[in-house]
């Protein structure tokens, strides 16, 4: 079965200082805000070289697509944020909101589809 993997681009309010947002993303996770199922594996990433060097972006692993539709609901009829999991509603609001630039449900993403 194939993984989905989606990747978030993360761009953070002008004077947001890094320490502080890598901060909130470990305290996040110590508070066990991605136990989510289906989810099997995730990274935070900060650019080293490139386009967003500097900047951040996550990659959440799912355990397939059936996993992840029932997560956010089909590509083609996607689940409104009111009807997302509990703990990702608390990390998109009272985590990522502070730091972000834009609405954290309006981030630039990627779902991709593990090629077998």
């Amino acid at each position: 079965m194939a993984h989905v993997i989606s990747i978030h681009e993360y761009d953070l309010k002008p004077g947001v200082a890094d320490a502080d947002f890598e901060r909130a993303l470990h305290d996040a996770e110590k508070r066990g805000l991605f136990a989510l199922p289906g989810l099997i594996g995730h990274r935070f990433l900060r650019g080293l070289k490139g386009h967003r060097r500097g900047r951040y972006a996550a990659i959440w692993i799912f355990a397939s697509a059936e996993a992840w539709e029932a997560l956010w609901g089909p590509p083609d009829r996607p689940l409104p944020p009111a009807e997302y999991p509990a703990t990702w509603k608390i990390w998109e609001t009272e985590v990522l909101a502070r730091f972000l630039a834009r609405d954290p449900d309006t981030i630039r993403f990627t779902s991709y589809t593990e090629v077998q």
